[in-house]
């Protein structure tokens, strides 16, 4: 969860996010109900009617100096041809209108009127840390955002999001209970944002959840090109108690690779430490790209959303990057970004399918996933269902509904399960001190 730290109007009352989130919701059905138009609410404004397309938008950066994500726009349209290869939808055509967010909160907003311009029922499987931007011009226009990549607290708030995993929070919760016992001193290395402020507020939870001692928070700037202070600080830190291994973990998204770097070159003047780390900070082509088994990340434990990549699970996928995508080296089937929007192009054509042959829109396409609907993921997931207020709207997550994490680990430079199944967040996010 990453944006940059704006600061606060002192004539303005500070709210908790669970006031934030309600004002929010309450807010955006108000306009919905006065100005229905804006909301989608009119038959047929958006994505046709009959056999004409059905026209959806997926947004990332590409060719930025921060994070870049091109393997998901590049594998959306990978799948409309897949597709519409084998029939479209309801025997119409899918569209999909792909956008360069650039990490700019200006292209991100850009995006969004992109999307409305273009008729788009729904924004898929898409990376923004600029939800400030992009979401009240969707919510203005009543279209769905499903799939993002949880970088961001609107994701779990707006009614309109329907987000596939748990997000940055189940992450670092996870991370946290799962090194609770074998961890001394812990520290996090963390991006210096207002996102990246719920970084440790989630990882003490997991670590609470065990009985351990708050982590360390070392803050980094976003743009950082080297983290020398920041390496000695958070191993500092992680070794000051003799008696027990310390513990150094990093979320810091594409700049982890240049931390560890750093990394590599200061431990070997401090006693061994444990390492881990959140899937998106780390994947199989990091680990390949910084040496594999005589990397910085042998021995790193890193959660995850989903099953390792080899999981036979992830067939239908790699079917179609197979079949319509075999050489393009954006899209890698191990990178979580690639992996989010397979699942939400999965979301988007179960309500398609449920839709049938009546009127695709924004209205109808949210209406079919408010209405109690249940989507399998063929166990990439759990059952994926949204409600207007779920399990987490007491800490301000009202959307967030899908809290489970896997736990891996790098053997001999590979990624690999470290644990059977997946690990159920719920309860250890409910103690999160917010």
């Amino acid at each position: 969860m990453t944006g940059r730290r704006h600061d606060r109007s002192t004539f303005l009352p500070t709210l908790t996010r669970p006031v934030r989130a309600g004002i929010r919701t309450a807010g955006v059905l108000v306009a919905c109900a006065s100005l229905a138009a804006g909301c989608g609410l009119i038959p047929g404004v958006s994505g046709g009617d009959g056999d004409g397309p059905i026209t959806v938008m997926t947004w990332a950066p590409e060719d930025t100096n921060l994070t870049n994500k091109p393997g998901m726009p590049a594998f959306a349209r990978a799948y409309a041809r897949w597709v519409n290869s084998h029939g479209g939808i309801n025997g119409r055509k899918l569209h999909v209108a792909t956008c360069n967010e650039r990490n700019d909160s200006v292209s991100a907003a850009k995006c969004a009127r992109r999307a409305v311009k273009e008729n788009a029922v729904a924004v898929v499987g898409s990376y923004s840390q600029h939800a400030n931007s992009f979401f009240p011009i969707l919510e203005s226009a009543g279209i769905p955002f499903i799939g993002g990549y949880g970088i961001t607290d609107d994701e779990f708030t707006s009614p309109l999001s329907y987000p596939v995993n748990g997000g940055q929070p189940a992450l670092l919760a996870g991370l946290g209970q799962e090194l609770a016992d074998d961890c001394g001193p812990v520290s996090l290395v963390r991006p210096d944002t207002i996102a990246g402020d719920e970084l440790p507020v989630m990882l003490n939870a997991g670590l609470k959840a065990r009985g351990h001692t708050q982590a360390d928070d070392v803050r980094a700037a976003e743009d950082a090109t080297e983290f020398s202070t920041q390496t000695r600080s958070a191993l500092s830190g992680a070794t000051r108690d003799p008696e027990r291994t310390g513990c150094v973990l990093s979320a810091l998204g594409d700049r982890t690779g240049t931390f560890m770097d750093s990394f590599r070159r200061a431990r070997a003047e401090y006693p061994d430490v444990r390492t881990g780390t959140v899937l998106g900070s780390v994947d199989q082509t990091v680990i390949d790209a910084s040496g594999g088994r005589s990397g910085p990340y042998e021995g790193s434990f890193i959660t995850g959303w989903y099953p390792v990549e080899t999981d036979p699970r992830w067939d239908g996928m790699k079917k179609v990057i197979r079949e319509q995508a075999f050489t393009d080296t954006r899209i890698d089937p191990a990178d979580a970004g690639v992996q989010t929007t397979w699942i939400a192009y999965t979301v988007l054509k179960a309500a398609l399918d449920k839709i049938g042959g009546g009127e695709v829109s924004p209205d109808t396409v949210r209406r079919t996933l408010d209405d109690g609907m249940e989507i399998d993921t063929g166990g990439l997931t759990p059952t994926l269902r949204w409600k207007f207020q779920d399990r987490l709207a007491s800490i301000g997550f009202p959307r967030l509904v899908n809290t489970d994490v896997t736990l891996q680990v790098v053997r001999e430079g590979r990624l690999v399960s470290a644990r059977k199944g997946f690990l159920d967040m719920t309860k250890t996010l409910q103690g999160a001190d917010v």
